[in-house]
């Protein structure tokens, strides 16, 4: 290789990286936590490096020139294989002190994992846990998160992946709201209840329907991606919603409908990288969440 060559700031090309990802330097500073006047030196500073202009102001945003968008798809390698640098180091690490990052949807970040880091913190206190809360999938090959919950399973190749258990989720409501809908007793009398509704297409109703109901889209008024906030609504009162029952069950504030009616299934996963999983770190956070996932 000739080094010599190379005449350029990995951090410069760093702060170009992410500048394109996210559009914009004020958004690319919250990611990195830096201040977006220090980032805009950095990507000044490569464009001088490399003698060359990479983005041209478009009124609030920024977009890439043809010379930027030449230049990404080499300067995303580099970081994918800086992301690859930094897993095998930590797949090496025994060391038990540090972070450990997970990953998990805002109502078991809210509901499930408190006991959980109580008891990460009693057993091993120099384990400092970050808890990514988002219904989007965390990319683990890009560091996101080191450890994921996820309710369905993975299928990138280099991904380990532990299946915790099948979880019923069955479809609650205040006793208030069902009163004022009369107390049905079988799904077809629901055909004039409010559901709110968690995907933005029709799946949710489909499969709702599949269990005896009558639904329409007039069924669904009120629709978030975000379970927590949909969990909100139903002990508000706004309508019916469908949860992990082991949560659902345990809030007063609600009941379950149609009590026999047979529950929805799906299962929780347990992700993390497995050039990750070799570390004591991670793997002394991976078997405690596997070991506490798994009480019924």
């Amino acid at each position: 290789m000739e080094w010599n060559g190379i005449k350029f700031d990995w951090n410069h090309a760093k702060a170009f990286l992410i500048t394109a990802e996210e559009g914009s330097l004020s958004a690319a500073a919250r990611v990195l936590g830096a201040a977006q006047p220090t980032l805009g030196r950095q990507v000044a500073a490569l464009e001088t490096e490399l003698g060359i202009v990479l983005f041209q102001r478009v009124g609030r945003g920024l977009t890439l020139t043809q010379a930027g968008l030449e230049l990404l798809d080499h300067v995303r390698a580099m970081g994918d294989a800086a992301n690859r640098v930094s897993l095998a180091a930590i797949g090496q690490s025994q060391s038990i002190e540090g972070t450990v990052r997970i990953s998990a949807s805002e109502v078991y970040a809210a509901y499930l994992l408190p006991p959980i880091i109580a008891r990460l913190r009693r057993e091993q206190p120099g384990i400092e846990i970050d808890i990514v809360a988002s219904h989007n999938t965390s990319d683990l090959r890009r560091r996101e998160a080191d450890i994921a919950i996820r309710n369905f399973r993975p299928t990138e190749p280099d991904l380990i992946a532990r299946k915790i258990r099948d979880v019923p989720a069955r479809f609650y409501a205040t006793p208030g709201y069902l009163d004022q809908i009369g107390n049905p007793k079988l799904p077809y009398d629901f055909r004039k209840a409010e559901f709110i509704n968690i995907t933005s297409g029709d799946a949710y109703m489909q499969a709702i329907n599949k269990m005896g109901f009558d639904l329409t889209t007039r069924n669904f008024p009120v629709m978030t991606e975000n379970y927590l906030v949909m969990w909100e609504y139903v002990k508000q009162g706004l309508g019916i919603g469908v949860l992990d029952a082991h949560i659902g069950d345990a809030e007063p504030a609600v009941q379950r409908i149609l009590p026999d009616l047979e529950p929805l299934m799906f299962p929780i996963w347990l992700v993390a990288h497995r050039e990750i999983s070799t570390s004591l770190r991670i793997r002394t956070v991976f078997d405690i969440l596997v070991a506490e996932l798994a009480k019924p």
